[in-house]
C-alpha cells in the first residue's frame, strides 16, 4: 500500500484526504491543530505547523512517503518542496516553491521572462514607503508578500492613504514585507492548470465576481469563461508563460489574472497549487468531469494522470451577503436543496457567530454551488437557492 503526507488537516485539505482513502492509500496528516477537521479520516496524524519547513521535513522522514502534497494553501508549499527534493520524492522544486509564494520573487519572475504584468516596488518599512512619493502613480495596490486569501490586500487612491493604510497590509506579512503595485481594471479571471511531464494543461478559465475596492474580497466564481474566444486563447498564453516562468514544472497551478483593456490580460499572482474556494475541487469536476485532486494525488505519488475532459457543462459559486451582526438563524436549506442544479450548500459561520464586514475571504459566511448547461444557468440557479434561504441577523 502506498502511503501519501498531506501537508495540513483543515478543511481545505479534507477532498484530498478523503479522496486519497477512496484511492486506497495509506494516508498522514501534518497540523499544528489537534482538532481540525480532517484528522479522523487520516491513518496517521503528527502534530507540527505547516509552515515549518524543518519540521514537515522530520516528519516525512519518520513517515516515509510514497508522496507528498497540499492542496488550496500556498506557505506549505516549501515543506512540500523540501521535502520532495531531500527524499527524491515528486514535486516542484524548492526555488519554484519560493517564487510561488513570495509575491515579489513571484513578479520578477515575471518581469525575467516578459510575462504581462504590474509595475512594482518592494517596501521594507515606513521609510521606504515614503521615498515612493513621487515613483507611484495611483490607484495602486498594496498588499503582504507573503499571505492569501486577500489578507492585507488594499486598493490606495493617495499618497496619505498609502501611508494610512501600510500598518494594515504590513500586519498581515509574515515577514514584514509588502509590495505596492499597479492597479489592474479589468475582468477578473483564473485559470486551472495541471502539468504533466512539463506540459502546461489549460483544464478550464474561471470567471470571477469580488467586492471591489479596497479589499476584493472574492465573492462568486463561474465556468466556462463567458469571454470573447480571442481574449480566452490570450489569458491561456500568458498563464502558460507565467507558469514557466516559475518553474512549475509537474502538478497543479492556480493563475490569476485581469483583462485589461489596454493591454489585455496582465497577471496578478499564481499558486502552486490547486485553486481555493471550491474551484479545483467542486467547479472544475462540475464543469470538465476532470478530478484534479485525484490528479495532484497520482502526480505526488509519480504516477500518470488523464487530463482529457469528459463534460462540458457550466458550474458556479455564490457566497452569501448578510447585514452585520449577530446569526440567530438560517432556514430554507433543504428547500433550496431540492432546487434541480444545486450541488452543495454550506455555511462556514453558525448560529450564535458574528457576521462582519467582508475584508478577507475569513469573513464570508456560506455558499451555495450548482451546475447546469451552461455558466450563465448555474449563476442563476445559485441566486434562486440563496433568495430561498433566509438568514436572521441581529
Amino acid at each position: 500500500m502506498k502511503k501519501l503526507l498531506i501537508i495540513g488537516a483543515s478543511i481545505l485539505q479534507l477532498p484530498a484526504i478523503k479522496k486519497a482513502k477512496e484511492m486506497g492509500l495509506y494516508v498522514a496528516v501534518l497540523d499544528f491543530n489537534p482538532n481540525a477537521v480532517g484528522i479522523p479520516y487520516a491513518d496517521e496524524y503528527f502534530n507540527a505547523s505547516t509552515m515549518d519547513e524543518n519540521a514537515v521535513l522530520n516528519v516525512a522522514k519518520e513517515f516515509q512517503p510514497d508522496g507528498i502534497m497540499t492542496l488550496a494553501t500556498d506557505m506549505p508549499m516549501r515543506g512540500v518542496a523540501k521535502v520532495s527534493n531531500t527524499l527524491g520524492l515528486h514535486s516542484i522544486s524548492y526555488e519554484t516553491a519560493v517564487k510561488a509564494t513570495d509575491k515579489y520573487d513571484m513578479i520578477k519572475a515575471f518581469e525575467e521572462h516578459n510575462v504581462p504584468a504590474p509595475w512594482f516596488y518592494l517596501v521594507k518599512n515606513i521609510e521606504e514607503l515614503s521615498q515612493l512619493k513621487d515613483k507611484i502613480t495611483y490607484p495602486c495596490i498594496m498588499k503582504p508578500t507573503d499571505n492569501a486569501g486577500s489578507h492585507g490586500v488594499v486598493k490606495i487612491n493617495s499618497f496619505e492613504e498609502l501611508i494610512e493604510k501600510y500598518e494594515y497590509s504590513h500586519s498581515c506579512s509574515r515577514r514584514g514585507n509588502v509590495i505596492v503595485e499597479e492597479y489592474l481594471d479589468g475582468e477578473e479571471v483564473s485559470v486551472e492548470v495541471m502539468v504533466v511531464d512539463g506540459k502546461v494543461n489549460i483544464l478550464q478559465i474561471t470567471d470571477k465576481l469580488t467586492t471591489g475596492a479596497p479589499y476584493f474580497v472574492e465573492m462568486g466564481h463561474s465556468q466556462p469563461s463567458r469571454l470573447d474566444l480571442n481574449i480566452q486563447n490570450q489569458i491561456k498564453d500568458v498563464a502558460e508563460r507565467a507558469c514557466k516562468a516559475i518553474g512549475i514544472n509537474k502538478g497543479p497551478a492556480h493563475v490569476e489574472m485581469k483583462v485589461t483593456s489596454q493591454y489585455g490580460p496582465k497577471m496578478i499572482e499564481l499558486g502552486a497549487r490547486m485553486g481555493g474556494d471550491n474551484i479545483t475541487t467542486h467547479l472544475v469536476p462540475l464543469s470538465t468531469g476532470i478530478d484534479m485532486v485525484e490528479c495532484t494525488i497520482k502526480i505526488a505519488l509519480g504516477e500518470t494522470v488523464d487530463v482529457i475532459p469528459t463534460l462540458n457543462c457550466g458550474s458556479a459559486i455564490r457566497y452569501f451577503e448578510a447585514p452585520f451582526g449577530e446569526i440567530k438563524s438560517i432556514e430554507g436549506v433543504e428547500e433550496a436543496l431540492k432546487i434541480e442544479g444545486v450541488k452543495q450548500i454550506s455555511f462556514t459561520k453558525n448560529i450564535g457567530e458574528k457576521s462582519t464586514p467582508i475584508h478577507c475571504s475569513n469573513d464570508r459566511i456560506g455558499f451555495v454551488i450548482a451546475q447546469a448547461e451552461s455558466a450563465k444557468e448555474s449563476i442563476t440557479i445559485c441566486e434562486e437557492a440563496m433568495k430561498t434561504i433566509k438568514i436572521e441577523i441581529e
